[in-house]
């Protein structure tokens, strides 16, 4: 595949975590790849030990992957990929996860930055050795939040909250493209200011 974008959601893999607040990276990948031009299935590669999808999304060469690796090895993943397939930018890596230090409903595209405690984050950075790669944050922190983190964080989300869940990954998927049709500045003026209230 030619010069590329590489989009990895976080989540952990097992039936068990399919629905929680951790897995919104990987639900909105999932959403993505039925975007995709002569779409490929999520496939497992034990090299990358990961489920990688690929194609093109409004005409730019894409892998979308989900690594399998649970959230605190995550980088691993990323950093096999990027030996094998070499980018021209950091901004090309594009890294979709839950947010707990924002509300249900908000969506934060940025580069850079710390891990701001998540642990997906942190591996990336340290196997990376670098932090430059773009973040689409989505809020998870609901009015049921518990003060014991791994616990929440590990919790499906609440029935009244499944329609903000969808809302946001159909916002944040068609940000994803925007990124790839009309650069990250004009996806952060959409995405950054987007905001799905609870009904």
């Amino acid at each position: 595949m030619d010069d590329h974008f590489l989009i990895i959601g976080l989540g952990n893999p097992g039936p068990e975590y399919a629905d929680t607040r951790h897995n919104i990276g990987f639900m909105c990948l999932d959403c993505l790849q039925k975007k995709i031009v002569s779409p490929s299935s999520f496939k497992y590669t034990n090299e990358y030990q990961a489920e990688i999808a690929e194609g093109k999304l409004a005409g730019v060469s894409v892998r979308l992957v989900k690594p399998q690796t649970f959230m605190n090895l995550s980088g691993k993943t990323a950093r096999a990929l990027l030996a094998d397939f070499p980018l021209t930018e950091p901004a090309k890596v594009i890294i979709v996860h839950d947010d707990l230090d924002l509300p249900l409903g908000r969506i934060k595209l940025k580069s850079g930055g710390g891990s701001g405690g998540h642990n997906g984050i942190k591996s990336l950075i340290e196997e990376l050795g670098w932090a430059d790669f773009m973040r689409l944050r989505l809020g998870i922190s609901g009015a049921s939040r518990s003060p014991d983190t791994i616990d929440y964080v590990l919790s499906p989300f609440q029935d009244g909250e499944e329609k903000i869940v969808s809302e946001v990954i159909e916002k944040s998927v068609a940000g994803l493209i925007l990124v790839l049709t009309s650069g990250v500045t004009a996806a952060m003026n959409q995405i950054n200011r987007r905001v799905v209230e609870p009904s």
